[in-house]
């Protein structure tokens, strides 16, 4: 433990005195150089000590999001200043290198000095995109319209209007009244149905209780119904027993249905209009390992007529390459969430890219596999790093046909 402390404590010097070095590049004021370092030690003080007092059996997220984001600010966008003084570095040793056979000049001031303010200036601009990400994007929700068309839908739920979000993690939030604008464009869309799948708390029960009264008045004619995600069984906090831990979880269930919430564990509803029906599947987290696989959807499909429509929420995207998809039951559509867009990428109309991609393959937007249908949601709220850049939090309006 104690080496891995040094090695990383000697990283992160080598790190400072490279980009001090940027620093005297551009300025000799000795108060700019001063406060630099006043800054610099301060956040490194602070991180050590979040890291230092950071316990599993505290069940608030405050401190984790306090390093994500000491890290995010202050800390990897020197990487950039880095990395443009290593170019300089790099020509200076091939100049040296050439000068050893030719003699020849091989230091140049003015290109030190440009790369140093690139490296600063891109540094800046990330450091700036993270704190716009906690301090707006978090709350910039989007709507995204979804036509799907599904086989042997019933004449009468055609322009049905269905409503999804995912990943709300109300304990990353301390103020549910900076979410009612989010409420508000759920209810302005009237959808005949809302599906949350999963995640409403980080850790604990009590982390949704301030949001009742905010998601009771999500309003949807056919109803609201639930399931569980991974985070939502209370596994990432340490409990005094077992049966505690359980509590945990029938105190959430309870929870949510205050706030209107069905909640389907691995089980289905029925939404009848005209004598026509739309089934709905709900079942329990199912994930690749470490996540647990609760997820039945044999037990979901118990009496349903194979050809009919349903529409499966399963919180996890690869539930459905490993088993939906696969699956003699035949669902039509499954709702994931669970990747959160990593709440930081490229999110155009024609470009899309996240770091989770490598890790999920499917994390945003429609697919269409073995022509069974996945739309894994971006995610209501944010986890660990308390902000979104580039990936916006999402609210799904679908239309079916």
């Amino acid at each position: 433990m104690q080496r891995n402390f040094l090695i990383i404590a000697a990283i992160f010097l080598f790190l400072e005195i490279y980009i001090y070095q940027a620093i005297r590049t551009l300025t000799d004021n000795f108060w700019i150089r001063l406060g630099y370092w006043v800054v610099s030690l301060a956040v490194y003080a602070l991180f050590a000590y979040e890291v230092a007092h950071f316990q599993k059996s505290d069940r608030s997220t405050v401190r984790i999001q306090i390093m994500i984001s000491l890290f995010l600010i202050f800390i990897l966008p020197k990487v950039f200043v880095v990395l443009f003084l290593l170019i300089d570095d790099i020509f200076r040793t091939g100049s040296y290198l050439t000068g050893l056979i030719r003699p020849t000049e091989n230091f140049f001031p003015e290109r030190r000095k440009f790369l140093s303010l690139m490296g600063l200036g891109m540094g800046g601009v990330l450091s700036a995109l993270f704190i716009d990400g906690i301090t707006f994007g978090r709350y910039r929700h989007k709507v995204r319209k979804v036509k799907v068309k599904l086989t042997n839908l019933p004449q009468s739920f055609k322009g049905y209007k269905i409503v999804q979000i995912s990943d709300v993690h109300s304990g990353s939030f301390s103020n549910p009244d900076k979410l009612a604008h989010a409420i508000e464009l759920i209810n302005e869309h009237k959808p005949d149905l809302v599906l949350f799948t999963g995640d409403m708390v980080n850790n604990v029960a009590e982390e949704f209780l301030p949001f009742i009264p905010l998601f009771s008045k999500i309003k949807a004619k056919d109803g609201k119904f639930a399931v569980l995600g991974n985070h939502d069984y209370g596994d990432y906090v340490t409990w005094t027993s077992p049966d505690a831990k359980r509590r945990n979880l029938e105190t959430l269930i309870e929870y949510e249905k205050q706030a209107g919430f069905d909640m389907l564990r691995n089980e289905n509803r029925i939404i009848e209009k005209n004598g026509e029906k739309l089934y709905i599947l709900g079942v329990d987290n199912w994930g690749l390992k470490p996540f647990p696989q609760f997820g039945d959807l044999d037990k979901a499909l118990e009496d349903l007529p194979e050809s009919a429509t349903k529409i499966l929420m399963s919180h996890d995207p690869t539930h459905f390459d490993y088993v939906v998809k696969k699956h003699k039951g035949n669902v039509h559509l499954t709702l994931s969430g669970h990747t959160h867009g990593m709440q930081f990428g490229l999110d155009l109309k024609n470009i899309k890219w996240s770091p989770v991609q490598y890790r999920y393959p499917k994390w945003a937007d429609l697919y269409e596999s073995e022509g069974k249908l996945l739309y894994v949601n971006r995610g209501f709220g944010v986890l660990a790093y308390p902000g979104r850049v580039g990936v916006l939090p999402e609210i799904t309006l679908f239309e079916l046909s």
